[in-house]
């Protein structure tokens, strides 16, 4: 069997809504470490400031991750379907 093609929004989204799961692993364990050094500050600017940075992390990391995820996705599927014409596509052997 040999993949010809794939459906690039199909295959975006897929990996899109992967990447907003690792956006928020990746968010919270910020998050902790922005805590964590947040408790070690001696004025409240810093404290107020890793909060902050904390709490940003949790939001805007799994966005930037999605976003930048589907866009890069639908760009390599594009590029996969034009090479494969070329090339031939991927072998895959099926039981």
């Amino acid at each position: 069997m040999v993949i010809k093609r794939v459906g690039p929004v199909s295959c975006a989204k897929i990996v899109g809504v992967l990447y907003v799961i690792l956006g928020l692993v990746f968010g919270g364990m910020f998050s902790l470490m922005s805590l964590a050094g947040g408790f070690g500050a001696d004025t409240a600017g810093a404290v107020g400031l890793g909060m902050l940075m904390g709490a940003g992390a949790i939001i805007i990391l799994p966005i930037m991750y999605g976003f930048f995820g589907f866009v890069m996705t639908l760009i390599m599927a594009w590029m996969y379907n034009l090479l494969a014409g070329v090339v031939g596509g991927i072998e895959v052997d099926i039981q």
